[in-house]
């Protein structure tokens, strides 16, 4: 029997929006077909939901959002006051679901994940699994230089032991239970992809091809995918500091060689002005000092983001029929806490 044994679970997608009018509309339109068929065959119940999260869009989207949440029973949205980052709206879509269901797949609205692995994942729910990553097969749909980037990627975040899925992005399925261990991890420099595996209940993989993008451009340009892989690393590994550490004791040891040089140089005067090595030894050793400084820097502002504990994203508005009757104060509540 699986972790629900055979009651039908009720199930809720949660897809982070931002300005995605050009695509919501067909995503919205697909996912019904895909829920319309899971209910009939019972394989979740009616009270499953598609909760879409506007994190901070300045188009239409909201707009979209609200016009299906009026004609379309599975459609509900949350508006975060401001843009938080797709992390943080994911993560504030996820554990609001958890007091409505058994389990929330979280997938990107852009219909590059193919939906009707949604199916797998329900399986594997049921044979008892609390946590369903979903695995690209490849990369053919990407270019040469994002297909190798992406390599590079996971590669060195496993050199820093970082314990990430190969190829995995935010597309999963996780249990109720998962989700509420998810919500008590507190820090504020979120790496969902990161943070998962940490809590290490029982997990598998389903494997799929992704589609090209319906409409729309990325949302994930290559500042961003940088900035992502950066925060990854410093967000889960100290390995880059105890480079650093080595690299200072490689050089202060190469240095009593340079010394020890520079004395035999000048007792068999053999000593000869060396304008050039000397600029260039002041500026490698420079740089590297201006290098060690900026890194100790970047997780000394993580540290000085996370003692501050701030609240990770704010609620504005939901469409959730029990919060709208209780005039918002499980929004509110919910922004303050997390």
């Amino acid at each position: 029997m699986g972790i629900s044994d055979t009651k039908i679970p009720a199930l809720t997608l949660v897809i982070p929006c931002f300005n995605e009018e050009a695509v919501l509309p067909e995503t919205i339109k697909q996912l019904t077909i895909i829920f319309d068929d899971l209910i009939s065959k019972s394989k979740i119940s009616i009270n499953s939901m598609i909760l879409l999260v506007d994190d901070g869009s300045r188009d239409s989207t909201w707009s979209i959002i609200n016009e299906h949440n009026t004609t379309n029973p599975y459609v509900h949205g949350m508006k975060l006051a401001k843009n938080a980052g797709h992390q943080n709206a994911l993560l504030a879509g996820l554990i609001f679901a958890k007091d409505f269901s058994d389990c929330i797949v979280s997938i990107d609205s852009d219909l590059q994940d193919d939906i009707h692995v949604i199916y797998e994942f329900l399986e594997k729910y049921q044979e008892g699994y609390d946590v369903v990553y979903g695995v690209r097969r490849g990369r053919s749909t990407d270019t040469f230089f994002k297909r190798n980037s992406a390599l590079a990627f996971y590669k060195l975040m496993h050199s820093m032991g970082v314990n990430v899925v190969f190829n995995h992005a935010d597309y999963r399925l996780m249990s109720k239970r998962a989700v509420e261990h998810l919500s008590t991890f507190k820090e504020v420099n979120l790496f969902l992809r990161g943070i998962i595996p940490l809590i290490g209940f029982k997990s598998t993989e389903v494997y799929y091809d992704r589609n090209e993008r319906f409409a729309g451009e990325s949302k994930y340009p290559l500042k961003k995918m940088l900035a992502f892989a950066f925060d990854g690393i410093t967000s889960f590994s100290v390995t880059p500091i105890r480079m650093i550490s080595a690299i200072g004791i490689l050089m202060s040891l190469f240095s009593i060689l340079v010394a020890l040089y520079s004395i035999i140089s000048k007792l068999t005067e053999q000593t000869a002005s060396g304008w050039s090595s000397l600029m260039l030894s002041i500026w490698f050793i420079g740089g590297l000092q201006l290098l060690a400084m900026g890194l100790i820097g970047e997780y000394i502002g993580k540290i000085y983001k996370e003692v501050k504990v701030r609240p990770r994203y704010i609620i504005e508005t939901v469409t959730i029929p029990e919060v709208e009757a209780n005039n918002n104060q499980t929004a509110v509540l919910a922004s303050a806490s997390y």
